[in-house]
């Protein structure tokens, strides 16, 4: 496939380059950062530190970021390069107005730097949590990197602007991933787009369904892999399991996703089965653990999604990348299932207009995993992965576990969330859930700027607050979720009555006159929203009883489905570990700060940076 080959032909030319000149080894993770193949990041990290090297197609300076948005305002940058055959690297940050200034305390420690006639290489590395108010913390997070090059090195004013030899890219640089192991021989399927022409405009999602590869036997899936195309233009592909009872007539033929005229058979595939996203390595399951095909209950069709990403508009792109999955008929010890767990997707998910911050809350509630684990799995199931799913209000999430009256560490967690960056998190530890455990997925979002609420749904505009849990042995548990009374919501902006019997959807308003005949949806927009308001109504529903939804795979239900229960009492929060800053009492610190002090009193700060 000419994508593939061409991919290839860049990949073999920079595999020449590194040999030459990068050291290389020991980088777990890669990725291409620009649309035309030039910035190369390669990155592997411990407990305390993360090491990167950067190959670039320049014999200028290389600039390389981390941010809390995406911008440059108030940024963590480092700018390095090599001149007269000397490598040279400053740590740099920018304030609100996107200016740069060299930081006092230079965190990055230059490794080694390189160049040819063409190329230049830099590595250096930092630690995790430096301490320092103008570095970025690095965390299990998603990252906003940034970066940049130019054409010149840095001269004695400082770096020229780069002007358009930048961008950004969002990922998980702690992300623990896991390496291919695949046995020789083993045979392989492919769910690939074909000729994908990719829009001129800046995101794209395209999707298409595909039918799951017969066989006459049980088989395990053993490792997703991404086929070799535009690295660059590629930016996460999630595969969603769609409804047995599909209309082959529509399999494959793509659309763009989320769109008007897509197909209602898009509409059937809801649960992800898999994802990946740009630095990734794929995604191989535990070597004790497989993902089943060939049985009445396994996945018949799947719908591939995938983002294109074009910040550059780059035109006359034909795009044919997809997915590689490799399968056996050596069954491994266990079958690997999906949860979905978090807010039931529905209208009565709603969040007002203008709010800076709103919590939502779903509850995958004791009573379902009490009744649907206790009849299936009494000993529990064992979770190895997580994907956090919401749309483009959303801001951070975490998928809260509880047991009994304890609040354990959280299975996952995202400070700064991205919608176009989502994939699975392998655990450190697999994570045992028991009947009777309590999950809570808690979403934080912001509707500033939007003028009317923004409602549960499918469309990339509307919400989910959803956590995926990759578990093992399967059982027939598909969705544990809850979602908040309507009915108190409803009561908050006034209304008093509604038309019964239910002949429309959203069903209609009676009373009082100014919402009479208006949908639930229009009253909802009509009302007054304020960010007080919003704040109230926020802690309301926080409290409001819930829905259960407990279903099994398929149209079949747990008896808990439909059950109105109270949210869990939360009496204490547990956040998850992280590193800390020397405090004022730690005798350490006053002799780390007073010798740093010197170093500032000296101006020898550089010498003393390694403090």
């Amino acid at each position: 496939i000419c994508e593939w080959e061409t991919a290839s032909s860049v990949f073999f030319t920079s595999f020449w380059f590194y040999a030459t000149l990068s050291h290389g080894s020991g980088f777990k993770h890669s990725t291409i950062l620009d649309p035309h193949g030039k910035y190369h990041l390669k990155w592997r990290f411990d407990q305390r530190s993360i090491t990167f090297e950067i190959e670039v197609e320049t014999k200028g300076y290389i600039g390389f970021g981390l941010s809390p948005n995406g911008a440059m305002a108030l940024s963590d940058i480092v700018i390095g390069g090599v001149m007269d055959d000397t490598p040279y690297l400053q740590d740099y940050f920018t304030d609100a107005n996107r200016e740069v200034h060299r930081d006092l305390q230079q965190n990055y420690r230059l490794e080694y730097g390189k160049e040819n006639s063409t190329h230049t290489v830099l590595a250096f590395s930092r630690d995790l949590l430096t301490c320092d108010t103008s570095d970025k913390d690095i965390t299990g997070s998603t990252v906003r990197v940034i970066w940049a090059y130019h054409s010149e090195d840095v001269g004695s004013s400082g770096p020229k602007y780069h002007g358009v030899n930048r961008g950004r890219k969002s990922m998980r640089l702690l992300d623990p991933g896991s390496k291919a192991n695949i046995p020789s021989g083993t045979v392989s399927f492919n769910l690939q787009n074909m000729n994908v022409p990719v829009p001129f405009k800046d995101t794209t999602y395209w999707c298409q369904i595909f039918k799951i590869q017969e066989v006459q036997q049980k088989h395990h899936i053993i490792e997703p892999l991404i086929e070799k195309g535009h690295e660059n233009l590629v930016h996460h592909i999630l595969l969603y399991q769609c409804d047995s009872r599909l209309n082959e007539s529509e399999l494959y033929s793509g659309h763009e996703c989320y769109h008007p005229n897509m197909p209602d058979s898009f509409l059937t595939c809801e649960t992800i089965v898999f994802a990946w996203a740009i630095g990734g390595e794929g995604f191989t399951y535990p070597p004790h653990v497989g993902l089943s095909i060939g049985t009445s209950i396994d996945p018949v069709y799947v719908l591939m999604e995938v983002h294109y990403d074009n910040p550059d508009l780059q035109q006359g792109v034909v795009d044919s990348s997809g997915l590689r999955l490799f399968y056996t008929p050596e069954l491994r010890q266990y079958d690997a299932g999906v949860i979905e767990t978090g807010v039931w997707v529905s209208l009565y998910h709603m969040l007002p207009p203008g709010m800076p911050e709103f919590v939502s809350e779903g509850h995958c509630t004791h009573e379902c995993l009490q009744e649907s684990l206790g009849q299936e799995m009494p000993s529990g199931v064992r979770v190895f992965a997580i994907l956090m799913h919401a749309h483009l209000a959303g801001r951070a999430i975490r998928t809260r576990h509880f047991r009994d009256q304890e609040e354990l560490q959280p299975l996952s967690h995202d400070e700064e969330f991205d919608f176009n960056f989502q994939e699975f998190q392998l655990l450190k530890d697999e994570r045992l859930l028991l009947p009777g455990d309590n999950l809570i997925t808690e979403c934080k979002y912001t509707t500033k700027g939007r003028q009317n609420m923004t409602w549960g749904g499918l469309s990339t505009r509307d919400e989910m607050c959803l956590s995926y849990l990759l578990y093992y042995p399967r059982v027939n548990l598909a969705r544990c979720e809850s979602l908040p009374e309507i009915h108190e919501q409803l009561k908050f902006i006034g209304v008093k009555e509604i038309q019964v019997p239910v002949t429309t959807w959203p069903f209609l308003i009676k009373s009082p006159k100014k919402y009479s005949n208006l949908s639930f949806t229009e009253a909802m927009d009509k009302y007054r929203w304020s960010k007080k308001r919003g704040r109230s109504f926020n802690e309301m529903v926080l409290q409001l009883p819930m829905n259960v939804r407990c279903s099994k795979w398929g149209q079949d239900e747990w008896g808990t489905q439909g059950m109105i229960v109270s949210p869990r009492e939360v009496k204490s929060e547990v956040k998850p570990p992280s590193m800390m800053c020397p405090s004022a009492s730690d005798p350490n610190s006053g002799v780390v700060l007073l010798l740093f002090t010197m170093c500032l009193t000296y101006a020898i700060v550089q010498s003393c940076s390694g403090l």
